[in-house]
């Protein structure tokens, strides 16, 4: 009996240890200083960049070049702090992103991540930018995004698209969620010219919450409220008298 406690004992310390060890495989990397892509991949990996009066966290990557395998690789993709210690704490994608200068060729690299509010915050805006060169005729070049409540993925919440003409957009969010899901789309086409091509050097891509006072605190607020009117009530009934 006491052989048989001593295996179970130890069994379950194996089956904490191994969880634990899963655990500590994942990592949070605050930005700045700056990553490569290929390591907020990882399953579990988050980034957090600190702003004015929050600290957005960024998780859940994931990156498609099409066709697959074309330049950059994620290893050589650098992801930093975009606008950190203002009130549009983001992120920076820098690359190699370009349609070769072949004629007429078409690239598209998708990036998609969540960003998570502080606790008792709500996302509610977002902002777009990048440089976009562009060389010859016919040569284009755009990034697409749009933007769900990562709770209910088929709900939108705003769309955001930059090109060679207008470089920065942004949009205020249809619904304040806690966590939103983005959806980043680059495409470039080189033209049919000859040298034509298409790239871009860097996106930014910087968000802003909201706090939302806690149940506690409204109730505070409340009874503080209550009281003041009392207060108030009582004030004018001695004046009168």
């Amino acid at each position: 009996m006491q052989k048989r406690s001593l295996f179970l004992a130890l069994g379950a310390g194996v089956l904490i240890w191994g969880l634990g060890a899963l655990e500590t495989r994942a990592a949070n990397i605050p930005l700045p200083p700056s990553t490569t892509l290929d390591q907020l991949l990882i399953a579990g990996n988050t980034a957090t960049v600190a702003g004015s009066n929050e600290t957005d966290t960024f998780s859940n990557f994931t990156y498609t070049p099409s066709p697959a395998g074309i330049a950059p690789l994620a290893s050589n993709v650098t992801v930093s702090a975009f606008g950190a210690g203002t009130l549009l704490p983001g992120l920076t994608f820098q690359g190699a992103f370009a349609a070769p200068q072949l004629g007429n060729s078409s690239i598209d690299y998708g990036i998609t991540f969540v960003v998570t509010a502080p606790v008792g915050g709500v996302m509610t805006d977002a902002t777009l930018s990048g440089v976009i060169g562009l060389v010859g005729t016919g040569s284009s070049g755009t990034v697409a995004e749009s933007i769900f409540d990562a709770a209910n993925p088929s709900h939108l919440l705003g769309t955001l698209s930059i090109n060679a003409g207008s470089q920065s957009a942004t949009i205020i969010l249809s619904q304040a969620v806690r966590s939103i899901l983005v959806q980043k789309d680059i495409a470039l086409i080189a033209g049919t010219s000859a040298g034509a091509s298409a790239s871009i050097s860097f996106v930014n891509q910087g968000f802003s919450s909201t706090a939302i006072p806690e149940p506690a605190s409204m109730a505070l607020l409340g009874i503080g409220m209550t009281g003041f009117l009392a207060f108030r009530r009582f004030f004018r009934r001695t004046s009168v008298a």
